[in-house]
């Protein structure tokens, strides 16, 4: 298994921001978690994510990763990978 951060970012509060990894090989089942890194708050949730899948190419794989703030304020956020095979 390979782990690691693909990017770092902010939502401001009340909104969604999507961004889009490519290049990834088709062969790869690839796991996607999104965590908040700021700020640290014992609550309610603070993000939800949801992911899309575009076959850009023959083999190669691009994700689009939507993340939507449900707080009021702004949110880091960090994207993170598991590649499970």
């Amino acid at each position: 298994m390979r782990l690691g951060v693909q990017f770092r970012g902010q939502v401001p509060g009340g909104t969604s921001r999507r961004w889009f990894t490519h290049s990834w090989p088709e062969d790869w089942r690839v796991v996607w978690l999104v965590v908040p890194t700021w700020p640290m708050v014992d609550g309610a949730a603070q993000i939800e994510w949801k992911v899309q899948v575009d076959r850009q190419a023959a083999g190669l794989i691009k994700y689009f990763i939507e993340i939507r703030n449900l707080t009021g304020g702004p949110v880091d956020i960090e994207a993170r990978f598991a590649v499970l095979n």
